[in-house]
């Protein structure tokens, strides 16, 4: 059967052999075994209901067997042949160019090259999955290659509900993952009602079909890095010889010795996967590989001393970095870590002391010692950071409840108020008050040729459009515009593609819209060669509520509310998107975060240039009202000029408060 053949005939219709298991590449550990003997009746009852009865007696003990020995039913006999990669536009079979453009973009997520356990559908973050299980996968491709223009298919946490009549002016795909009852959002429910195949995790770009590799995250890292050196150092010392020290090599974590490259810096990025570091290593993402603790000592004093700007992978635990250099008198500037720590029971943050197969067995075989050794260990690596921070090292949280899951723990990471963390979010310090309150955020394009001249020509145009923008914006946002044109002007020199040609860049609402209108022109003209799919990252000005991350700098007592998220992917939804998504959990954690995202297909019309302008405008001011409601003063900056030079938006503007005036109550 040909590609095209295999998409549209879905489930096949003769039940496919049995396939090995194939130890070669990454797999997710072992969940935990959380269902009574009833529940796991349940699971597999619920698995079957993807096939013919007939089929029914073989596929029941195949799938007991999944879950007793995975903690999950992934059906593994159903992957599907071909190879998984994003393909041109022109090779799907759809009768819909933006189904086809989704179907790109699922695959791109499946790349092996892009995700981090391919055959267990997870792209990224440990559990950031895109279905729960490869009948899922083949039903929505065949569904996606089926509907037309006038059909919405509604996934439900991975499942494909179903192809709905709707009109063209609505999106073709409805996303949600993992939308729990709010008492029913705590990491227990996440594994039980997973195991059970009835939500799953989609984190942020992976169960929105907008993951584009490592480099989305490399870009963010890297605004972050120099502005944290620029913290730290000021902004005319050059961050050479400076120590950047992390942890992580998976599917987010993976960018940071890139970033660190483009920073400018050193960057030591510990990895208890070895699997994990050598392929970052292979990719070029990171210079060097050492399992030595005294050769990283030796090394990265060498690079310190002839200002070099390198990056080390180091195969073990982080813990004992910090506790090393700490012992070695090494100077950290800036410290960090992007372990998963949304999921620090399942894989997400290994404990010290133990090899990474005896962690894995103890997490699958004894939860509970295994939740011990994490906060024995997250006390240990709170520790040492207190004692490199008291020498000057510029400590931030990543967002990924790096500090949150060690106050949990008893680590001394509180302030002297007993309410803050001693640590500031990056959000807090530096993304939130120089990008997002600003409108600038994660902006990313995919050209659906699959053409590496195509994603070159995009460049060229972004760095045109910025550099007009620029010529005549505020004071207020140069030093954001300036480091987005080097950005896109370096990107490829960079080498930052895996999978798809993709790019990202921050841009706020103006630079997004010119940026979008250009793409689709060249589209018209025949410039570019096939339509360009526009996406975000959630991570961005309004996707997401967040207390611990993207809205932790909302100081109104409204971080833990979601109103915005939700407002943003019902808003996007009737302005023109592809496809919307909305998720419990990413980043930060399950029930920790809501989180909205979208897709948007550039295919050359006036209808495409029309629904662009509605979309983009209202996906970026949506955040930055919320966040001048919040009295954050850049974005009252923002808010201020944008409604001066846009008839018809009317924002309520909060109205300041003198704080002496409170003192008397």
């Amino acid at each position: 059967m040909t590609f095209q053949d295999q998409i549209l005939q879905g489930i096949p219709s003769q039940l496919p052999a049995k396939k090995p298991y194939d130890t070669k590449v990454s797999h997710a550990p072992k969940r935990k075994d959380i269902l009574s003997m009833e529940e796991k009746k349940l699971a597999v009852r619920n698995a079957l209901r993807y096939f013919p009865k007939a089929w029914h007696a073989e596929l029941a003990k195949e799938f007991y067997e999944e879950l007793q020995e995975y903690g999950r039913i992934y059906m593994y006999r159903f992957m599907p042949e071909y190879a998984m990669y994003a393909r041109p536009i022109s090779e799907y079979p759809a009768k819909s160019q933006q189904a086809a453009a989704i179907m790109l973009m699922i695959q791109n997520n499946l790349d092996p090259a892009v995700a981090q356990h391919p055959l267990e559908l997870i792209t990224y973050g440990g559990n950031g999955a895109v279905f729960q299980n490869w009948a899922q996968y083949l039903l929505t491709m065949q569904y996606l290659a089926e509907m037309t223009e006038e059909q919405t298919l509604h996934m439900y946490s991975g499942h494909p509900m179903g192809l709905f009549p709707s009109s063209k002016e609505a999106p073709r795909v409805v996303v949600t993952n993992g939308m729990m009852i709010p008492n029913y959002s705590k990491p227990d429910d996440w594994e039980k009602y997973n195991a059970l195949g009835v939500t799953q995790y989609g984190q942020m770009t992976a169960g929105s079909y907008m993951y584009i590799g490592p480099q989305g995250i490399v870009h963010g890292t890297t605004i972050t890095v120099m502005n944290a050196f620029r913290k730290k150092l000021g902004a005319a010392v050059n961050p050479k010889g400076k120590v950047f020290l992390t942890a992580g090599l998976g599917g987010m974590s993976g960018a940071q010795p890139k970033a660190g490259n483009i920073a400018g810096c050193i960057t030591v990025c510990a990895e208890v996967n070895p699997k994990a570091a050598h392929k970052r290593h292979e990719q070029g993402w990171v210079d060097e590989l050492i399992e030595d603790l005294d050769r990283l000592v030796e090394r990265v004093r060498s690079a310190q001393e002839n200002l070099e700007v390198f990056s080390i992978a180091y195969l073990g635990n982080v813990v004992d970095v910090w506790e090393k250099f700490d012992e070695e008198d090494i100077m950290i500037e800036l410290g960090s870590d992007q372990t998963s720590l949304h999921n620090p029971w399942a894989g997400g943050y290994y404990p010290v002391g133990l090899r990474f197969e005896e962690a894995n067995d103890m997490m699958a075989n004894d939860p509970e010692e295994f939740k011990t050794k994490v906060q024995e260990s997250l006390r240990r690596h709170a520790n040492a950071i207190n004692k490199h921070a008291a020498k000057g090292t510029y400590f931030f949280d990543y967002g990924n409840a790096f500090l949150l899951e060690a106050s949990r723990a008893g680590a001394e990471v509180m302030a002297e108020n007993g309410i803050d963390f001693r640590y500031p979010s990056y959000v807090q310090d530096i993304l939130g008050p120089m990008c997002f309150d600003y409108g600038f955020g994660p902006f990313r394009w995919v050209c659906t040729s699959c053409k590496r001249e195509d994603l070159e020509k995009t460049d060229q145009i972004a760095a045109k459009v910025l550099k007009e923008i620029m010529s005549s914006s505020p004071t207020e946002i140069q030093q954001q515009m300036q480091d987005n044109i080097k950005w896109i002007e370096e990107a490829g020199k960079n080498k930052m593609v895996v999978g798809s040609q993709a790019r990202i860049l921050y841009a706020d609402a103006e630079g997004r819209i010119k940026i979008a209108q250009a793409f689709n022109k060249a589209v018209e003209s025949g410039e570019l060669s096939a339509p360009v799919v526009l996406g975000r990252d959630h991570h961005d000005v309004s996707g997401t509520d967040s207390p611990y991350r993207e809205t932790s700098n909302i100081y109104d007592g409204s971080q833990f509310t979601a109103d915005m998220a939700i407002h943003n992917v019902i808003g996007d939804s009737f302005r023109g998107a592809t496809w919307v998504s909305i998720h419990n959990g990413g980043g930060v954690g399950w029930g920790e975060v809501i989180n909205g995202g979208f897709g948007m297909l550039l295919d050359g019309t006036a209808e495409a240039d029309r629904r662009l302008q509605s979309m983009l405008f209202y996906d970026v001011n949506n955040g930055i009202s919320r966040r001048a409601w919040a009295r954050n003063d850049e974005a009252l900056f923002a808010v201020k000029r944008e409604m001066e030079r846009t008839p018809g938006l009317k924002v309520t503007v909060a109205e300041m408060v003198d704080e002496d005036l409170l003192e008397f109550l």
